[in-house]
């Protein structure tokens, strides 16, 4: 591989709860190639937060040896995902006097600055200032204020917050497992990258990303994020749904999810029939699939609703005109998009990776939303001074690169 061609690689890394997948992806003229990708079972995350180092770093190894291999090329540094139900997202907005009359570089700088003076927790610090607009002299919707006159320039934006140990380790998972982390990303936000298109971005969208662990939700309207929030609730709870309503180990119960889930009676055949392995020796059972779409309707039912509370929360619930994308590897379960429409009464489709050139074949899944999103992410921030997290940093720079990603979003974005 060409020295030229290597300095063009960008790893995501989605750290989940049920898997660790890295994918590398070659930036190119004509967009993003995808070269390689490997995946390893998660065995040290809870709900998206990392509860035992080691077996996170084991995994982190693992993915990203056989991504290596199927890409050819030497993985150093990467962009993590972060997800859980420490983070929270909030809206602010900030206010100055523009001395000059024209609107420079600098006084975007110093209105995002005011906007993002809120009172902010010790133990929580600052993972993405997002600008949603600007406002010059009560003139709305402005997207791009540089060189714009006017008096008084507002900018309002969207805050994401997490708790600063959870994202210290990851930062520490990876640079244990030999790598530094280029940046830190929500994983709601890396999904979007990969699977909404502007326009449903600009009409008004809510995308449901639901993982192993956490459910993610984020809404964009006109354009921008308006609202992000985070459900401790995911396939897991499925999982376990179906080992205890089966009565049959956590591993069978997966293979069975995966295999023959359902979560729409209607969509289930009177004669359709599952084998279910039994605990301790026993012989395996066979039942019915509706027993099994009994099990797991009410369960993804709870999953929705809570979603459409959060959406009735966000106040945004007539923002959303081109209604709900789900993606994640849950949603693959069958029947889920059409509940989904039962419970939002809004249109709801399936959101896998678009526009990837490469191996779209074998990342043409929800599963791997995250994951491709977070090269997307890194090939529109690959413009800014790279500042890389590594042990050696001091605690509280781990987020020192808040203002640069924000400043490449602003440029990217509007």
């Amino acid at each position: 591989m060409s020295a030229t061609k290597r300095e063009n690689l960008i790893v995501g890394l989605d750290i989940g709860t049920t898997k660790i997948c890295a994918i590398v992806g070659n930036v190119t003229e004509d967009g993003i190639d995808i070269v390689g990708i490997g995946t390893s079972p998660s065995s040290g995350l809870r709900k998206g937060v990392v509860i035992n180092i080691e077996s996170t770093v084991a995994s982190i190894r693992k993915a990203i040896d056989e991504a290596e291999l199927m890409a050819g090329c030497e993985i150093k540094s990467v962009y993590a995902g972060i997800a859980g139900g420490h983070i929270k997202g909030i809206n602010s907005q900030g206010v100055i006097a523009i001395k000059n009359r024209e609107v420079s570089q600098e006084d975007v700088r110093r209105v995002i600055d005011a906007a993002k003076a809120i009172a902010i927790p010790m133990d929580r610090e600052v993972i993405h200032i997002l600008p949603q607009e600007f406002i010059i002299d009560e003139q709305d919707g402005i997207r791009e204020p540089l060189g714009m006159s006017g008096v008084r320039l507002e900018a309002k934006v969207h805050i994401v917050t997490g708790a600063v140990a959870s994202a210290q380790n990851i930062v520490k998972s990876c640079n244990r497992a030999g790598l530094d982390v280029a940046d830190i990303v929500l994983e709601q936000l890396a999904s979007s990258e990969a699977v909404l298109s502007p326009d449903e971005k600009e009409l008004g969208v809510c995308l449901v990303d639901i993982g192993g662990g956490t459910t993610d939700i984020a809404i964009f309207s006109e354009g921008a994020i308006k609202y992000t929030s985070v459900l401790s609730l995911g396939g897991n709870h499925l999982t376990n749904d179906i080992a205890v309503g089966l009565r049959t180990p956590m591993a069978e119960a997966e293979k069975i999810k995966q295999k023959y889930g359902c979560c729409l009676s209607s969509l289930v055949g009177k004669d359709d029939k599952i084998e279910v392995p039994s605990v301790g020796g026993r012989k395996p059972r066979e039942l019915s699939r509706t027993v099994l779409c009994e099990i797991l309707g009410p369960r993804v039912e709870e999953i929705f609703t809570l979603v459409n509370r959060e959406i009735v929360k966000s106040g945004l619930e007539d923002s959303i005109a081109s209604g709900v994308v789900i993606t994640g590897g849950s949603s693959i379960l069958e029947g889920m998009p059409e509940l989904a429409e039962q419970i939002f009464n809004l249109p709801v489709r399936r959101g896998v990776p678009q526009k990837i050139g490469g191996l779209t074949d074998v990342v043409n899944s929800p599963v791997y939303a995250t994951g491709v999103g977070l090269i997307v992410y890194g090939s529109r921030n690959t413009t800014m001074p790279r500042d890389t997290f590594t042990q050696g940093k001091s605690e509280d720079s781990i987020f020192n690169t808040a203002m640069r990603r924000m400043k490449s979003w602003f440029r990217e974005f509007f």
